[in-house]
Order: structure tokens, then sequence, then C-alpha cells
């Protein structure tokens, strides 16, 4: 096994997730196997209780784990499947150690950080990177492990410790630390630092490990003299430092780093079975990124949602529209809509932001309702998806916007007025959504219906079947609380709202579509965490090819895309 330590300095957010997709896909592309652990120092259990705007959105697994959006950039990458213990976080070792302490594994010995905390890290990233992570059920060869937050962070330090003692175990020939750095470029001089690299290696070295490559992050290209400057400075040769600028796509990521002999050190360092040259998989990859380039129709879509402010927070929902629109040949515009200022309140309060966001709704070629959580904006997303039925805009509703969707169809077309979810008013007298009977509404961590489920179809004469290539049944990943009521189905299926999709035992209704309407779907389950750049998920596709008017030819077909 040989392990891949991914480190960052100067400041967070720097892209190493990114960076670490891109070594594991080039990796990858060489014929290696690769899997991938992402370590987060927070004191959290996982990410299922976190705001978007904490860390971006919250990634579900097909094991019900809820991770850092990371492992989704992991399993896009390297298209893998993860278990919920390839993220580990502070509390997941917290909670481990105290369990074995309670237990009487330690034999009355005092449990401290070192060593106890530094062997369960190790013991624990050792266990999980042999999980086979691919489809042929083999074991990794390569994991490639990312340690969040910034060298220097306090909550940090148990982590870097442990790897300091890791390396020897390990050896030297099976383990390697990529450290990521900022070069910034201030407007005042417009001269490219060197030094907050500099402080970062230093720090790095000074807790005990070196870096066997510095990925430099830029605004734009780093000259030679810069490079030069890093080399001397940090102790390392010219061709051990990386740059990596912004590019317009993270697609091009691999290709960067793959032209700056990033495959010839990998395999000299840690002695790895491959060629130097690159393989087809990264030129059918160099290939995506320079089409994705070169794309002259562009297609607008309206996600009306309501974390709006921080576009990690529909991390992977941005990601399944850009990998339909790849496959369909067009530009990728996504307008965010915060669904609040489409409400009527907002239209008194501010109606510079009532009219921008309904005029931003009116320009878009279709609509797309997110999940998410919580009262606020529920009207607004109402009045957009009342709006997409009524004009006939292809529209995606994913679960929390299929609930609405029932909402919506329930208030305006059976004319229950008061119709709402139960999340929102427990004391509606037309519950079309109610909490689940499982749900424990006390204890909010890990308590939802999460992960891969089978969704069964009812009828041969379904769109999503098609799209689906018309499987009797699918699995894809869930997250949510609420369903839409059981009892209240065919007052929807008279009026032309149709359920086309349940679950194994039927109860559960997963699938919504609506008769005489060009594309209005809804899916209880989160489609966008199985999509993958070429491999892009059917209900996002078919919201894509409806916007374009292409949707019937290529169902007719036989949902093969035209040729590029």
């Amino acid at each position: 096994m040989k392990y891949i330590l991914v480190t960052g300095g100067v400041i967070s957010g720097i892209g190493k997730g990114i960076i670490a997709s891109s070594i594991g896909t080039i990796l990858k592309s060489c014929g290696l196997r690769v899997t991938a652990i992402k370590i987060d120092p927070y004191i959290n259990i996982d990410a299922g209780t976190f705001s978007p705007y904490e860390h971006g959105e919250v990634f579900v697994l097909n094991d019900g784990g809820e991770v850092d959006l990371d492992l989704g950039n992991y399993e896009r990458f390297l298209d893998i499947n993860l278990y919920k213990d390839n993220n580990i976080t502070t509390g997941k070792i917290y909670q481990h150690v105290i369990n074995k302490e309670r237990h009487g594994d330690y034999l009355g010995k005092t449990v401290q950080v070192v060593p106890h905390i530094t062997d369960a890290v190790q013991e624990w990233v050792m266990h999980q990177a042999k999980v086979p992570v691919d489809g042929d059920k083999k074991e990794p060869q390569i994991c490639v492990i990312e340690l969040g937050g910034t060298i220097g962070d306090i909550e940090g330090m148990p982590f870097v410790e442990a790897f300091r003692q890791f390396q020897f175990k390990a050896k030297r020939e099976n383990f390697c630390n990529i450290h990521v750095s900022l070069v910034p470029q201030p407007n005042a001089t417009g001269e490219q630092k060197t030094k907050p690299t500099q402080n970062s290696v230093r720090a790095l070295r000074g807790l005990g490990l070196s870096p066997d490559l510095i990925v430099c992050r830029s605004t734009k290209p780093i000259e030679m003299a810069v490079k030069e400057k890093i080399s001397m400075f940090c102790h390392v040769e010219p061709e051990q430092v990386i740059f990596i600028h912004d590019v317009s796509s993270t697609y091009r990521v691999p290709i960067l780093l793959e032209e700056q002999g990033i495959i010839k050190y990998f395999k000299d360092r840690l002695n790895l079975p491959i060629d130097d040259r690159p393989s087809e998989q990264l030129f059918r990859w160099k290939k995506m990124a320079d089409r994705y380039e070169r794309m002259l129709k562009t297609c607008s879509v309206a996600l009306v949602g309501k974390y709006t402010k921080l576009s990690d927070c529909y991390a992977s929902v941005f990601k399944a529209l850009e990998h339909s629109a790849l496959a369909i040949n067009h530009r990728l515009n996504l307008m965010y809509i915060d669904s609040a200022d489409l409400e009527h309140c907002m239209e008194v309060e501010n109606p510079v932001k009532f009219h921008q966001a309904w005029q931003k709704l009116c320009k878009a070629d279709c609509v797309l309702v997110p999940g998410g959580f919580g009262h606020r904006g529920t009207e607004g997303k109402l009045q957009a998806i009342s709006w997409a039925r009524k004009k006939k805009k292809p529209f995606l509703g994913v679960c929390l916007g299929m609930q609405l969707a029932v909402v919506e169809f329930a208030r305006n077309c059976l004319n229950w007025q008061d119709a709402n979810s139960t999340e929102f008013d427990s004391n509606t007298k037309n519950p079309v959504v109610i909490d689940m009977p499982e749900h424990n509404p006390g204890d909010m961590g890990g308590t939802m219906r999460l992960g891969k489920r089978k969704t069964i179809f009812k009828t041969e004469d379904s769109v999503l079947r098609k799209l689906y290539g018309d499987q009797s049944f699918i699995e894809e990943r869930h997250r949510h609380r609420y369903e839409v009521n059981p009892k209240l189905i065919n007052f929807f299926e008279e009026k032309g709202l149709t359920f086309v999709g349940h679950d194994t035992e039927g109860k559960r209704m997963e699938i919504i579509e609506l008769d005489d309407h060009p594309y209005f779907i809804g899916v209880q389950f989160h489609p966008e965490f199985s999509s993958r750049p070429m491999k892009p998920s059917p209900p996002y596709l078919g919201l894509l090819l409806a916007a374009t008017g292409s949707l019937n030819a290529y169902l007719q077909r036989g949902c093969k895309l035209s040729p590029r």
C-alpha cells in the first residue's frame, strides 16, 4: 500500500480536495487502484448536522454516511464509491478511543493524545485504505489522504503528529507528502509573493513532516523565477514545485499536473509499476476538458434555493448539471435565485430584489428546486414551482423540491388552500407531506432516511424510467425526514400528477411526473450524488434535454446522445 498525504498551508479552502482528487485520477489512469480518505479535524461526529454555510453541502454516501463535500469530489473524479469511514473526524476518533477505554481495552493505563489518539488515527487509516471501493472489489494500491484545515491549526495537531509517526511505520518508499500552498499576488505591486509558502513549509517541517511536492496555487500562471525561489528557500528540487493557477474548469487540473511531470515523479518516488506516458484514460479526460472550453451553445438553469450565497452549498447539484450540459454540448449558465426574493412580502420590503429575482426566473430555460430544510423561503419555492407548471417550463424538484411540488399541486389544482408539510405546519388540515414514523425528533444526528435505496417503477409509461434505460428499478441515495402522505395519492393521480416510482414496500412515494407537461418531475432521492463526468445523472440530463428542446429526439433514439 502506498500512502499520499495532502496537507494545506496559508489558508483553508485552497483547493486541496481538487488537488487530491486530480492526483488520484492521474494514478488511476495509469492502471492503479486508488482509494481516498478525508480527515476533518472538527469535533462533530459527521457533517450531518452542519448548516451548508459552515462547510458547504453535506454529501451522502451509499452506506448512508453524511460526509464532507470533498468525498463527492473523490467519487466523481475517481468513479468510486466510498464509505462513511473514509471520512475521519476528531469526534469519531475520540469517540472510538473513549469507547475502548470504557470497555477496559487499555488495561488501566492513562489514555493520552500520544500514543492512544495518534495510534487510533494510524490504525483507522491502514484499515480503511484496504477496503475495496471499485466495482471489481479488489484491494486498493494507493490511498490518497487529505488532511483538512491548515498546518498550524491547534485542532489538527494530533493528526499531523500521527502522520509524523506513520511515515516511519509505512517506510519512505510507501509514504509521500504533498503540501498545497498559496502564492498571493497583491494588486498594489502585482508581484507574486513566496513568503507565505516559505513560512508554511517551515511550520510543516517543524512538526516533523517534509513535503515531497509543493503545489502552489495562484490566480495567474506562476513565473519560473518564483518557482526557483520556492525551490531554493523550501529546500526541494525545482521539479518538486508544481504550479496550479485558476482555470476555467476543474477538469483541467489533472492535465496541468500531468504536464509538469507528476507521473514520472510518483513512479520514481514510490516505486510504482507504471509507464511514464499518460494513458488513454487521461487523453479522454483531456478531450473532455478541451470540449468544456469550446462549447458555444448555452443552457440557462434557475436554481431556486435558500443557500444561494455560497456555491458550495449546492456543489453536487452544480456538478450534476455541469455533467449533463457537457453531455449535450452546452455551456451551463446556472443562475442562483434566493427563494425568499420571489415571495410577495419581498415586493414590499425590497422591490428591486423581488423584480430582479423574477426577471432571472423568467429568463431561465428550466427550473430546479433542490433539497433543503426549514420554513424560510418555502413560499418563494412554491411560487417558482407554480410558475414552471403553468408556463410549461421544464422543472425538476429534488427531495424538498418534490415535496413542495406536491404541496403546490394540492393548493392550486386540488383547491386544498391550507395544504402543507407537517415540517412547516404541524396543524394543517391537509398534511400532504408528513414525517416518517421511524424519525426520532429527539436526536438529530444520523436519524434521517439515509443512503442508497431501491426505487421501483410502477408503470412502463414514465419519462424518467426511459431516461434510466427502461429499468424496472433504480438505486439512488436518500436524505430526508419527511415523505408524501401515501393516504392522499389517489386525489393527485386523478388530476394528472402521477406517482410513477415507490419504494420496495410500495408505501413511500419516490417519483412524480405531471401529465401534459414537457418535463415536470420530482424525485425524493438525490440523484446528483451519483452523477459522474462521463455518466451524467438521468433526471438532470432529462431536465437539460427538455430545456434545449431535444428530449423527445433523445428518447426516440433509445436514450443515445447525438454524435459530438
